[in-house]
């Protein structure tokens, strides 16, 4: 046993030897840094995964910034300057951004390449998601999401007597179900055979959602779904439940998930299921978390709390809206909800914060990269990469980075502030949770109108306190990075209650 043991050391040991010698990349003339790692395959992914911004932030030091890792099997080049963002961006006819995308979509999610290239859909894909997302489309979305969450949070109002008692439950937990119900029924309508059935099978969803949604990043890093079964049984029965026939029992379905299911007609039932289970996850995962952050921040900040109280209710009080239990639920539309700058002040700090976005695309040739300062050959199917945590948390653009200030995204007088600097040079890219150019979220702004949604109401509706006004702020999940806005590594206890109206 110990001999063949032996042999299968020395094999292993063989093996690793000839990849450093024959399949590591070699640095050619003018290309940027290079760090293989030592793994095979692997190759830095192991330290970038631990911590994505201090293995950056150590390269940076060492290399400049610009330089390419290895991260399993790939080789990704890493832009870290700002002020060369929008050079990155002008570069597009060399880059493609639809490749990962549309591949990761179809690996996690278990549907058909809706790749265009593939034949399976067109180029309107794109235009259907902005199309729906955005402009008139980006209307009726709001107002049912007003309404929903509506529906959600006035449900619990059984009796008057249990108005005024204090309820004590995880942020997170909260958040977490509130947002996804309305969401749900925002996107995929509501059960028309009564709402006990659609409660119930919200929840079931929600456990469901809740399974698959933790072995996603798993996923992303190309680990076979069926390794978790706990997890494939959870995605199997989330995308059963958007198949035709259940989306059949259901009222007033989005323009999105309608146009998306008319678009995609060369796909069967199953497949179209899990596109939209697909539209499910892109709308809940990083928007859970977001208002879990923006609720937070707010919370233990009292001016902050002073400060969008204020704004609520002027708000309200210009649009006519009176707060009751009992009368009509709140009502505003895109243009009240546009100008509340406290509001979006604290969810882009909020987001500033935790969100921690991998943007990438990849080369479609080999071409040369120009910078403001310098130039870079680039192969072929390499990966380009913008880690915006790395500016987000630049002390030159943001003083006291780590410290949450409400107002940071506010001028002297009250309104958006949009001019922040690096090196003395005025940046065009100074926030960026959503990713950017082609890449960039086509749902960005909705996600942000239902965050502040979720924060009106529960600052009109309810009472707020921490149960400890003196809790630290948790950790982030790390295991997340580069998928969007990192969720609490553990929960946050807060109080609520209906106030007396």
């Amino acid at each position: 046993m110990m001999t063949i043991s032996l042999i299968w050391g020395i094999v292993v040991a063989v093996c690793c030897c000839l990849w450093l010698i024959l399949g590591m990349r070699r640095r050619q003339m003018g290309e940027p840094p290079l760090e293989n790692g030592l793994i095979p395959y692997l190759g830095c992914a192991l330290k970038f995964g631990a911590n994505p911004l201090e293995f950056l932030r150590a390269n940076q030091r060492k290399h400049g910034h610009v330089f390419t890792c290895r991260l399993m099997g790939n080789y990704v080049h890493f832009i870290t300057n700002p002020l060369s963002y929008q050079k990155v961006l002008c570069h597009g006819k060399y880059l493609d951004w639809k490749k990962f995308h549309f591949s990761t979509s179809a690996k996690a999610f278990g549907h058909r390449s809706i790749d265009p290239s593939d034949g399976n859909t067109t180029d309107n894909i794109n235009k259907t998601f902005i199309k729906t997302l955005q402009g008139d489309g980006l209307n009726s979305l709001t107002e049912a999401m007003m309404e929903n969450l509506q529906l959600v949070m006035r449900r619990p109002l059984v009796s008057k007597s249990k108005m005024s008692a204090w309820v004590t439950e995880g942020m997170y937990s909260f958040c977490y179900q509130v947002m996804f119900e309305a969401g749900y029924l925002t996107l995929f309508g509501k059960d028309l055979t009564g709402q006990d059935a659609q409660k119930g099978l919200i929840l079931n969803n929600l456990d469901h959602f809740k399974e698959f949604d933790k072995i996603f990043p798993a996923l992303v890093a190309g680990l076979p779904i069926h390794v978790f079964k706990t997890a494939h049984h959870a995605r199997e029965k989330l995308a059963e439940g958007l198949r035709h026939e259940n989306l059949g029992k259901r009222d007033r379905i989005s323009e999105l998930v309608r146009f998306l299911n008319d678009m995609l007609s060369t796909l069967d039932d199953m497949d179209k299921a899990k596109t939209h289970l697909a539209i499910l996850w892109a709308s809940q995962a990083n928007t859970i978390p977001a208002t879990f952050w923006s609720l937070f921040q707010m919370i233990r900040s009292p001016e902050a709390m002073k400060a969008a109280t204020e704004e609520v209710n002027k708000t309200l009080e210009n649009a006519g809206q009176k707060i009751s239990f009992d009368g009509s639920p709140i009502c505003l539309n895109q243009m009240q909800l546009n100008d509340m700058p406290v509001l979006d002040s604290i969810i882009k700090e909020s987001l500033r914060l935790s969100s921690a976005s991998l943007n990438i695309r990849t080369a479609k040739e080999d071409f040369t990269l120009h910078l403001q300062d310098s130039s870079y050959n680039i192969r072929k199917d390499d990966i380009i990469a913008l880690y915006p945590q790395l500016m987000h948390f630049d002390p030159e653009i943001y003083p006291d980075p780590l410290t949450f200030k409400y107002d940071r995204y506010l001028d002297e007088n009250g309104k958006t502030k949009t001019t922040f600097y690096s090196n003395g040079v005025k940046l065009k890219y100074y926030y960026m949770p959503f990713g950017s150019g082609a890449t960039i979220c086509p749902g960005r702004i909705f996600a942000v109108q239902e965050i502040k949604q979720f924060l009106i109401l529960m600052l009109s509706y309810f009472e707020l306190e921490l149960v400890d006004s003196q809790v630290k702020c948790p950790p982030l999940d790390q295991s997340r990075a580069g998928l969007g806005v990192l969720p609490p590594l553990n929960d946050i206890e807060f109080k609520y209650k209906f106030k007396h109206l």
